[in-house]
């Protein structure tokens, strides 16, 4: 069973970057899909991205996040990464990645397709 420990949040401006890890263990990184997931105070999960786990490494991302996040995999490190640029206030919340056994990138949006979770990692955004 693959356990997962994210890495790199903290409080930054308006404006800035951030890079979060997702290190995994126990496991073979390059079988899953993997997703990152953020949920602010009073908010239900969202997606945020996800990348696929062979034939390219597709990936997916949400609309409000795209063009200014990006996710990558690096299997022999067992890690994955959320380089997050041009962070807005509204993209403060909890962070969490998480490993799929799916194949198809259209599933990859949907939480319950995710059985192993990260802890999360805190992102504030604040000037």
């Amino acid at each position: 069973q693959v356990q997962l420990v994210e890495s790199g949040g903290g409080l930054v401006q308006p404006g800035d970057s951030l890079r979060l890890s997702c290190v995994a263990s126990g496991g073979t990184l390059s079988l899953y899909t993997m997703g990152w997931f953020r949920q602010a105070p009073g908010k239900e999960r969202e997606f945020v991205a996800a990348v696929g786990r062979s034939g390219g490494y597709s990936t997916v991302y949400a609309d409000s996040v795209k063009g200014r996040f990006t996710i990558s995999r690096d299997n022999a490190k067992n890690t994955v990464f959320l380089q997050m640029n041009s962070l807005k206030p509204e993209d403060a919340a909890v962070y969490s990645c998480a490993a799929s056994w799916v194949v198809l990138m259209s599933s990859s949006r949907n939480p319950n397709e995710y059985p192993y979770w990260g802890q999360g990692t805190q992102v504030t955004v604040s000037s």
